[in-house]
């Protein structure tokens, strides 16, 4: 007959409770730094490779983008390059990985050659296309681009469209209680179906510009604000701080999706009664894809 040992309950004590180790001021810091970093690794890495927000400084791409207005540019619809991350922090190479060209008509971010800062304009040609300016007209290929006279655009005057301070000096006019910046507008239409306003106000040195072939793997951008935009038909550096020609398409950061909102400049940060009276109203969600009839 065996015989098994066993505690007396009325003898054992209470088990014993093990308490966590007490973590160090250094040990917390440490933690809560690598929590910090992989948020920011993940917001960084979503921005130069999905999609980033972007903000319109300037006016060379009224009527449709007007000066502090929020965008939605996509990264990945043609493939990354050197200038993909936020930053432009890779060495410059040639060429993109898993890309694809812009079709004409795209709204696009680029960086201009030798340069580190973004600009947006209209994607015009591509690979083996002739580009030539008469008259203020656009000419593609030789043949001149549709363009029909539309009625003119009717901007509110604000703090981000003041209608005169640098440009548009006759075109400011009130109606009612309003003041507003009356653009002319001219409607062109792209081979590929593409439609889009563009502003004409007038001479300016890119109105006569060409005949200029595209190279291989080179995109020709253009604003639509014809005569106020510093583009392709424009020397890189000052006074013009063009993009020199056409743009080899590993420059092309990403495509405009959508406007998020926009701001009529008065917002002042440390006032938050001002920041509702910004907002423009009508432009969120408008879409920056542009009209395109069925060929």
């Amino acid at each position: 007959m065996s015989e098994r040992a066993e505690a007396d309950p009325a003898v054992a004590g209470p088990p014993s409770e093990i308490k966590p180790a007490k973590e160090s001021h250094g040990s917390v810091m440490w933690r809560e730094a690598k929590g910090l970093f992989w948020v920011l690794a993940a917001v960084l890495a979503f921005h130069s490779f999905i999609a980033k927000p972007f903000y319109i400084p300037s006016e060379s791409m009224m009527p449709n983008l007007l000066t502090g207005d929020r965008l939605v540019v996509t990264k990945f619809p043609y493939g990354w390059s050197w200038v993909s991350p936020s930053f432009h922090i890779l060495p410059h190479w040639r060429g993109r990985l898993l890309g694809h060209l812009p079709e004409r008509g795209d709204v696009v971010i680029v960086t201009p050659p030798g340069g580190s800062e973004d600009y947006i304009k209209r994607v015009i040609g591509l690979p083996g296309d002739t580009i030539e300016m008469r008259g203020g007209r656009l000419i593609l290929n030789g043949r001149r681009v549709p363009a029909v006279i539309r009625p003119s655009a009717m901007i509110p005057v604000d703090a981000n469209a003041p209608c005169g301070y640098e440009n548009f000096w006759d075109r400011r006019v009130e109606i009612g209680n309003g003041v507003y910046c009356r653009l002319p507008i001219v409607r062109e239409t792209l081979p590929n179906g593409v439609s889009y306003n563009t502003v004409e106000d007038g001479v300016s040195p890119g109105d006569d510009y060409g005949p200029v072939k595209v190279p291989a793997d080179h995109v020709f951008l253009m604003g639509d604000n014809r005569d106020h935009s510093s583009d392709s038909r424009y020397s890189l550096g000052p006074p013009n701080r063009g993009l020199g020609g056409p743009v080899p398409w590993e420059n092309i950061g990403g495509r405009a999706e959508f406007i998020t909102f926009s701001l009529d400049g008065t917002t002042q940060i440390a006032n938050p009664l001002t920041w509702v009276p910004a907002f423009r109203g009508g432009r969120a969600g408008t879409s920056l894809h542009p009209d395109k009839a069925r060929q």
